[in-house]
């Protein structure tokens, strides 16, 4: 028996929040809250994560347990206590967030083609907070694979692009260079736009060692995300002439500190 909808209803009732506030922190439908209280549903994996993950609880705990307004308060404190430990925020101080976008993870790119248009699908993404520039939909996707990679430049394995999503698909909004997620039948593909034509589109690697791609926009085509901004962790190493100038003044530096030191004889 799981205990995962009473456990979310006490959660709600000890943080004071409604079933919309709760379904907001996870990208959920408010109907879907209801449902996982009433036990007519269970929330997937990944939502069971998150609620677990943001509340400082395990997974088996939120399923197998009970949990009583006592357990939840303490569980707090000892998260506190963690939280001040390790220089963090206390718990009760922490700002909540609404305003996440869905992260697709690269290895669910197949899982999100097939599901591209369900609302369940979307709400049940990974949410993540990260500066938002533009007006739109919002997504944003993980970098696979070194095709954008070249010379340490470029797009590197892992980072999460953050993208605004297209509605026309013409060469009046399409911008040559500039960098696309496609979503086609049968994959999500990330290129830097080549040229656009009435109902074709051309699309090329950063590393001229793969190929181009062509896609029909009428018959392959299921979305286009514009690539507006990048999260990466990857430092890029400091090229040839940079290490040059770097040795260079090195050198006038020893040689002035040499002078200064004559003089001073």
């Amino acid at each position: 028996m799981s205990y995962v909808g009473k456990n979310i209803k006490r959660i709600r009732s000890v943080k004071q929040l409604s079933q919309a506030d709760f379904a907001k922190l996870f990208n959920l439908a408010r109907p879907s809250v209801g449902a996982y209280e009433e036990g007519r549903s269970e929330p997937k994996i990944q939502t069971l994560l998150d609620i677990a993950q943001k509340f400082g609880l395990s997974v088996d705990l939120l399923l197998t347990k009970e949990l009583t307004v006592n357990d939840l308060y303490k569980l707090d404190m000892v998260n506190e206590k963690f939280d001040q430990v390790h220089g963090g925020i206390p718990a009760q101080k922490r700002v909540v967030k609404t305003d996440s976008i869905g992260l697709v993870r690269s290895t669910r790119f197949p899982e999100y083609v097939a599901n591209y248009q369900k609302k369940d699908f979307l709400n049940a993404l990974p949410p993540i907070d990260l500066p938002l520039s533009f007006k739109g939909e919002a997504r944003a996707f993980e970098m696979y694979g070194r095709e954008m990679d070249y010379n340490h430049a470029g797009l590197h394995h892992g980072d999460l692009l953050l993208c605004k999503k297209e509605g026309e698909l013409t060469a009046a909004t399409l911008v040559a260079s500039h960098v696309y997620v496609i979503v086609t039948k049968d994959q999500a593909i990330i290129r830097r736009l080549k040229s656009v034509s009435a109902n074709k589109m051309s699309m090329v690697a950063d590393d001229p060692n793969y190929a181009e791609i062509e896609f029909d926009l009428d018959v392959d085509v299921l979305e286009v995300w514009e690539v507006k901004g990048v999260f990466s962790t990857y430092l890029n190493p400091p090229k040839v002439v940079d290490e040059k100038v770097m040795l260079l003044e090195k050198t006038v530096n020893d040689l002035a500190d040499r002078l200064t030191k004559l003089e001073a004889r």
